[in-house]
């Protein structure tokens, strides 16, 4: 990108919620560009404000500013419940280009519904970072497949987080580049070291199998319990948020230990006092195109990785031999080899991996392809 530029990144996901890609990117631009990242709307009920305490004016849609880092700020529109949504979305992000002075920034997309509101906002170069198949996800928009449609139309840059989705992807738009998900190698490699077992976790009994990430569709629930019911000496730890199904749905044996939500930093912690890690994912349409970015993270923290047969997991990890791939019927047997030692990845090829991998680097390519495609379009305009 070229100095003095700014990104407005519009996302489906809350800056607050898991750090994953879209955290790590816009931190890395944030070293040399003012970025604010919007997130989805917040809705207030004008019958639930005190008027006791607020303004005597009117109440009114607004945004919530948070500078959560240097230079990037989370940007909240708080809508009332009466509002279009649409025109006052658009409205703010006017709103807050004027109160900022961001004048043709790069705007960065990570879902396609923004277009409902955005498609107008000036832009020195659009981007879209197509990091899941968001379609394919329980309760996807009926639009959203169509609204994708025309962001490749006006996208001049389409960036894709795995190789499955970069296939699926690279007919629909003359500039689609492969960018699987990083890693913060020097973050997760203190966990090859000691590290104090969390509180939460010191009571439970080994050998531990973890999972952290989003706890949703995409994991495989049958699995689970039937690993803990047929190695009930077992401990299988899950970490993170339950999100759109019913947590009465999840497995509740005894040595299955939900541990909820973790900060990004405590996630080393956790996982150093673990014997293997998993990815128990189901083989389903949410799950076709992800390429884990917990694959690369379990593996900086030098712990074997077991997972069930993840098309992006497959190649280029277990090709590799650097992650044990199983079916449903044979994931107890792979955890068996790995608590084993029988399939521990070389140390050696897994450093020689993540040494051609990090965020900074992801973004430095990124970054010179916005840089390439801006001064292409000036051209033209000469």
């Amino acid at each position: 990108m070229q100095p003095g530029t700014d990104l407005i990144c519009l996302s489906h996901l809350r800056w607050n919620f898991v750090f994953q890609r879209p955290n790590h990117l816009m931190s890395e631009c944030s070293r040399e560009h003012r970025v604010f990242f919007v997130e989805e709307p917040l809705f207030i009920d004008p019958a639930a404000i005190d008027t006791a305490t607020a303004p005597s004016t009117a109440p009114r849609a607004e945004l919530e500013i948070r500078e959560v880092q240097p230079q990037l700020y989370t940007v909240t529109p708080r809508l009332l419940m009466e509002d279009d949504p649409i025109k006052a979305q658009r409205d703010l992000l006017e709103e807050l280009c004027e109160r900022y002075r961001i004048t043709a920034p790069t705007v960065w997309f990570y879902t396609p519904m923004a277009l409902k509101f955005a498609r107008d906002l000036r832009a020195s170069v659009r981007v879209y970072d197509c990091m899941d198949e968001l379609s394919a996800f329980r309760g996807a928009p009926r639009e959203l497949q169509g609204l994708e449609r025309e962001l490749f139309e006006r996208a001049d840059l389409v960036f894709t987080g795995g190789q499955s989705l970069y296939e699926s992807k690279r007919g629909s738009h003359p500039s689609v580049h492969l960018f699987p998900s990083s890693v913060d190698v020097e973050h997760y490699r203190t966990a090859r070291g000691q590290l104090p077992d969390p509180e939460d976790q010191r009571t439970i009994a080994r050998p531990r199998i973890g999972f952290f990430g989003v706890i949703d569709e995409r994991l495989d629930l049958e699995l689970l319990e039937r690993i803990a019911s047929e190695r009930p000496d077992w401990s299988l730890v899950m970490l993170g948020p339950v999100v759109k199904i019913d947590p009465a749905t999840l497995p509740k044996l005894p040595n299955i230990h939900y541990l909820g939500k973790k900060r990004y930093e405590e996630l080393p912690a956790y996982l150093a006092n673990w014997d293997v890690a998993m990815m128990p994912f189901a083989l389903n349409e949410s799950t076709r195109f992800i390429s884990p970015t917990k694959t690369l993270e379990y593996l900086a923290g030098g712990k074997p990785v077991v997972s069930t047969m993840i098309r992006d997991v497959v190649t280029p990890y277990a090709d590799s031999g650097l992650v044990q791939v199983a079916s449903s019927d044979d994931f107890v047997a792979a955890v068996e080899r790995a608590l084993a030692g029988d399939a521990l990845p070389e140390m050696a090829e897994v450093d020689a991996l993540l040494t051609r991998t990090s965020w900074r680097q992801t973004w430095g390519q990124m970054s010179a392809l916005i840089d390439s495609a801006q001064h292409a379009k000036e051209s033209r305009v000469a």
